[in-house]
């Protein structure tokens, strides 16, 4: 029986927001590249909240966009809300949040890739991966067609073996009723790939129209708008903007939920899976904080045309009459219709231990892997593995150096070290806190941190790359003009400190010491200021940034030289830790098992103690200068 059979040179199974980031570096570096999805119609999709970004993700976004991607410019086209979050803290944690049209997200990727050179999308499973030797050699599809490769993405998303579950009801399917991928874990396992259960959920959608906003709390749009992607002119993305909502759950809605715990799959057992620590569903909320009276609930939009609502902070697996009962003592939704149940998922994921931090399987050259099936949550977690993956598969492909970011580079750095170097028994969520460096790794500088690796990737226009240029040193320049320019204490300046509550000159000062008082910034300075240069708006942001958190920033920036230290010491990832004499019994079992690749990456190794790093330092001292093991 004749098959069919194609030749490609990169292959990528999912075409969820992982995939669509790993074909589009690929193809836009010039190689041959086929996209997989069950569905074309779920290019993109986004099954959950509605929206892209928020703390922590703002970051991610806005680096991949940085580096090459496409979430950022997708966004920017499809937002109906756009807000700045956490902005009475320090810009460390500022993160942009956009709510999108789901429909015209979808729409506008789906369209992004279609109009792509190079990039050929087909609608098909994949059901095995095909290995000789150790080396990916490409992939067959349940039809028995077989497409050979040089490289293979995977991107599965929460797809593989996917199962729906809420109350007594467990549909074999993927997210929002879409089929399931059931062919590909046998073929994974069979070639040693190790396997995890995790579980995500989502609440309820429901009718607009049975809403009674009246009993909410209505959250608006910035008014200044700031894109997503460093690519995007902020004029063109002025738009009139739609509302969100807040209300709260209460002891009435609480008190449904613990009477019917033992109706809930994920109390009873019938979940198996692991679900995310950081975005319980309501049942765990309110089972792991009896004391707190409350939740919030963020009422959402899923889109300009559709009256669905999404029930943000109240995803449950709870029966469906549970879930009618509970969200109706939710202030306003009183009388609201679901249109959609809440659900939860599971999935089939891999221990991402099992990958080096290009993203390639250690044992098996040419497979890669990004996005949930890496074991993380979140669409922008996806996204930014998912491009990491396609630019490293194109790297393998084009014989040229990987890239690898570290943690003192960005938060896709702290990201997927995390995921390759930590034990994760959950569905891994970035959160800011995860960044030592986070004074550096802020939203506002990605491109200036990474608009020149991008660049050398082949990602990034040499136009675009010269626009970060010259924003870099108009930054210096302003900087450099501020710390040398004296003003005196005259009426002006008097009158103008007076009008901002800040203490009078007593002598002269330079504009940078006034920058640097907390009450005063930068753009204040125009009213005394007759120099003051015609800077866009996130140029000047960088000018107030760096002259207000100098000496924080100076010191973060010696802490990431020691970092570098010890990273820069590298390890053989064949190396027998048994050899070396003092190493702890379970520091030998972590550092056989993970193989680090450097001093840097080995200190963060879950039991492997400081005073095993400082044996292996010992011991490569003694090797580079030729002395026993």
């Amino acid at each position: 029986m004749a098959y069919l059979e194609e030749n490609y040179d990169i292959v990528v199974v999912g075409a969820g927001h992982a995939g669509c980031e790993a074909a589009l570096a690929c193809s836009r570096l010039g190689l041959e590249t086929i996209i997989f999805t069950v569905s074309v119609d779920s290019i993109a999709l986004m099954p959950c909240n509605p929206n892209i970004g928020g703390s922590s993700k703002g970051h991610l976004v806005r680096e991949l966009d940085a580096l090459g991607g496409e979430m950022g410019k997708n966004i920017d086209k499809t937002f109906i809300q756009s807000k700045m979050l956490n902005e009475s803290k320090g810009p460390a944690v500022h993160s942009l949040r956009a709510q999108a049209d789901k429909q015209d997200y979808t729409r506008e990727m789906r369209k992004t890739l279609e109009h792509t050179d190079h990039l050929t999308i087909r609608q098909a499973e994949v059901s095995e991966i095909m290995v000789e030797q150790g080396k990916i050699t490409g992939v067959r599809t349940c039809s028995g067609a077989v497409y050979h490769s040089r490289a293979v993405v995977l991107a599965t998303g929460t797809y593989l073996n996917a199962r729906c579950i809420y109350g007594d009801v467990s549909n074999p399917t993927g997210p929002n009723g879409l089929q399931a991928a059931t062919h590909l874990t046998d073929s994974l396992r069979a070639n040693g790939v190790e396997l995890f259960r995790f579980k995500t959920g989502t609440p309820a959608r429901v009718d607009k129209r049975s809403i009674d906003f009246s009993k909410m709390e209505e959250q608006v749009g910035d008014e200044r708008i700031i894109p997503f992607s460093f690519s995007t002119d902020p004029e063109s993305v002025r738009k009139e903007q739609v509302s969100c909502w807040l209300t709260y759950t209460n002891e009435n809605t609480h008190e449904i939920i613990r009477a019917n715990l033992d109706r809930s799959p994920l109390f009873s057992g019938t979940i198996e899976g692991t679900g995310p620590r950081y975005c319980p569903s309501i049942e765990d909320k309110v089972v792991k904080f009896p004391d707190k009276g409350r939740h919030q609930v963020f009422i959402e939009p899923e889109g300009l045309y559709t009256n669905e609502m999404y029930l943000g902070g109240m995803s449950s697996s709870l029966p469906e009459d549970v879930q009618h009962a509970m969200y109706k003592t939710v202030p306003g939704l009183e009388h609201v219709k679901i249109v959609r149940n809440a659900y939860a998922i599971e999935y089939d994921c891999i221990n991402s231990r099992q990958l080096k931090p290009t993203l390639e399987f250690k044992a098996i050259e040419g497979l890669f892997s990004g996005g949930q099936f890496n074991g993380s949550s979140g669409y922008e977690e996806a996204a930014v593995q998912g491009f990491m993956a396609g630019v490293n598969a194109a790297m393998k492909v084009l014989e040229r150096e990987p890239y690898v970011l570290d943690r003192s580079q960005a938060y896709i750095g702290v990201l997927i070290d995390d995921l390759v170097t930590k034990e994760n028994h959950e569905p891994y969520r970035m959160m800011t806190s995860r960044a030592e460096y986070r004074l550096l790794l802020r939203q506002d500088n990605a491109d200036l941190r990474l608009r020149s690796i991008g660049h050398e990737i082949g990602l990034v226009s040499d136009e675009e790359y010269e626009r970060t240029r010259k924003k870099e040193r108009q930054i210096e320049e302003e900087i450099d003009r501020l710390e040398h320019t004296n003003i005196g204490a005259n009426e002006r300046v008097q009158g103008f400190l007076r009008r901002h509550g800040s203490t009078e000159l007593k002598t002269g000062a330079t504009l940078a010491e006034l920058v640097r008082r907390p009450e005063l910034n930068y753009v204040m300075l125009t009213e005394i200021d007759d120099r003051f240069p015609d800077l866009s708006d996130d140029t000047a942001e960088q000018v107030n940034i760096n002259i207000k958190y100098e000496g924080y920033i100076k010191r973060q920036r010696q802490q990431v030289a020691q970092f570098k230290k010890l990273e820069s010491k590298r390890l053989d990832v064949d190396f027998d830790y048994s050899t070396v004499n003092s190493l702890r019994k379970e520091a030998v079992q972590k550092l056989n098992l993970y193989k680090p690749v450097s001093i840097g990456q080995a200190s963060r190794i879950s039991g492997v103690s400081p005073a095993d790093i400082s044996v292996l330092l010992i011991h490569l001292e003694q090797m580079r200068h030729g002395g026993k093991r």
